[in-house]
């Protein structure tokens, strides 16, 4: 029950998180807005932490793992919020989608969880074709959107990277211990990369963009990463990636009907071919294998 539980919990929040991205960093700009998340998030886990009485790791192992979700933490998150700049919040998670097909990529070469076969053949050209829908639509709406793609389709690599080196690393360290070191270790990255680039306390933070920060910080991070790694430990890197199966709709429909973004045809189809890649990235393999006679 805890595994489809914490399933349906990091539906919720991937679902919510570009939106809330979005939010969290008009007027104070993405650099505070990232870094007050993660200032928050790393606050709360080691209070759970010292209140739980657990102590954090601090052998080879235990070090690498920290360092790889730092990977996941600073670089992909960084990206993403600069990207969020540019494109709509419900892209965000669309383009996200394609963590699955990366996931996998990365498994078969550096963990051998799965063959190339025909149905992930025909998977990764229909996400290659929902993302050039996307694409065109971004050219429509600028230059910068274009890049906001570009960003989105970084972070995505880095997570993906992140959660297959978390794999091959193999600790036993528990969820929470595994969070709580890569926060550690990515909030000075944080707080040195606002200091150099911008290092500008907002004069005026809105009330909508400190409660996205909050939310962000205590909800998204202490639980969504802690959950995230949580089901890492219990399934493969793939199986796990396919969160975003579900959660691209839901932001879309969020971001349309909540902040009014566009929702048009190109969108629409862009999406469709990226879902559909992912069905049958999970699913046409086994019909075919329970459809041939034994």
């Amino acid at each position: 029950m805890r595994i489809p539980l914490a399933y349906l919990c990091i539906i919720l929040l991937w679902a919510t998180t570009p939106l809330a991205i979005k939010w969290s960093s008009e007027g104070s700009g993405f650099l505070f807005g990232v870094t007050g998340r993660m200032t928050i998030g790393t606050v709360c886990l080691v209070l759970i932490v010292g209140l739980s009485k657990q102590r954090l790791p601090c052998n080879r192992k235990a070090l690498q793992t920290y360092l790889a979700i730092a990977l996941q933490i600073y670089g992909a998150m960084l990206a993403v919020y600069w990207a969020a700049q540019f494109i709509p919040s419900g892209w965000v998670s669309v383009i996200f989608g394609l963590l699955p097909l990366m996931t996998a990529l990365l498994a078969r070469v550096c963990l051998g969880e799965k063959s190339l076969t025909l149905g992930k053949l025909l998977a990764y050209s229909m996400g290659m074709c929902g993302l050039w829908v996307m694409f065109g639509s971004a050219l429509q709406l600028g230059h910068d959107a274009v890049l906001g793609i570009i960003g989105v389709l970084v972070s995505t690599f880095l997570q993906a990277a992140s959660s297959v080196w978390v794999k091959r690393i193999g600790t036993n360290i528990s969820a929470l211990s595994q969070v709580t070191g890569g926060l550690l270790l990515s909030l000075p990255l944080y707080l040195m990369t606002w200091k150099q680039l911008n290092g500008q306390w907002p004069i005026e933070i809105s009330t909508l963009s400190l409660a996205s920060i909050i939310y962000l910080g205590m909800i998204a991070t202490t639980a969504g990463f802690v959950l995230y790694y949580y089901l890492l430990i219990h399934q493969t890197a793939t199986k796990v990636s396919l969160v975003t199966l579900v959660s691209p709709v839901m932001a879309l429909l969020l971001g349309h009907y909540v902040n009014h973004e566009p929702l048009t045809m190109k969108i629409i189809t862009g999406t469709v071919l990226i879902l559909g890649a992912l069905v049958i990235h999970e699913f046409f393999d086994r019909i075919m294998n329970f459809s041939r006679p034994p």
